[in-house]
This record gives C-alpha cells, sequence and structure tokens, in this order.
C-alpha cells in the first residue's frame, strides 16, 4: 500500500506534495528544509537593517534533525536511511554541510548525492534533502 502524509507539527509543504511516504518497507522523504512549523528558518538571522546571515551548519543540522522526525512517525530513524540526496544553493558551503553531515553518517552510512541547484523555494534557504529509508513494517 502507497501511504503518503502529513506530519503534525511540521511546516506544512509549499505544494500538495506529503512529508513521507511509505511504499512497503520504503520510506521516502519528500525534499526537506530548515523550515519551522511557523515558517521560519533555522540558520537565518536578519538583523534591522535587512543584513542577512545564513547558516550552512545550522540549516544542516535542523534539516537532517526534520528528518528524523519525519522518519520517527514511520518508526524509522536516520540510522535507517539507505540513500540521500542533498541540493546546495552553493559549493561554497560543501564543507560546512559535509562537517554537520558527518556527524550523523560514516563510511557505513547511507549512500549520497550532492548537487548544487539555482535556487531553492526561499532566498534564505541554503540547503534542501531528501531521502529514502528501509525499515521493515510492524
Amino acid at each position: 500500500m502507497n501511504k503518503g502524509k502529513l506530519i503534525e507539527g511540521k511546516a506544512i509543504p509549499r505544494g500538495k506534495f506529503p512529508h513521507v511516504k511509505r511504499v512497503g518497507d520504503f520510506i521516502y522523504v519528500s525534499g526537506t528544509s530548515s523550515r519551522r512549523p511557523d515558517n521560519s528558518f533555522e540558520g537565518v538571522e536578519v538583523d534591522e537593517f535587512g543584513t542577512t546571515n545564513l547558516d550552512i551548519k545550522a540549516q544542516t543540522k535542523a534539516v537532517i534533525e526534520n528528518i528524523n522526525d519525519i522518519l520517527q512517525e514511520e518508526g524509522a530513524n536516520i540510522k535507517d536511511i539507505v540513500d540521500v540526496t542533498s541540493f546546495l544553493v552553493n559549493m561554497n558551503d560543501f564543507g560546512g554541510y559535509n562537517e554537520i553531515y558527518s556527524h550523523y553518517f560514516d563510511y557505513d552510512g547511507p549512500t549520497r548525492t550532492t548537487v548544487a541547484v539555482h535556487q531553492l523555494p526561499h532566498p534564505h534557504l541554503l540547503i534542501e534533502i531528501k531521502v529514502v529509508a528501509y525499515k521493515k513494517q510492524r
């Protein structure tokens, strides 16, 4: 059975798609950002003059934690991820992204592809990640 769903307490997607979809023992998580339920972003500071500071490390950590929360709704967690696709707006952020990523995954972890994209759905986003996990259904 193909089952897609929205996760309560997470930012509502900016289009008509689910946060997660389970197909048998595979769990597909849609592209996830550092967006909070109130539509603010982790890793974004804007001062009173409009100067923006975007932090790839904070955004990467928030994205992975958001993905973990979503997976937990399906009885899984980040240890069950088998494939990761990461989208960076700027490959100059690769070092900071990779540093945080390595706190969660190692050489025995999921396969990974990282690509540069022209932009993401909001100008404050530096990164978006989508994953596939594998977890036997209960």
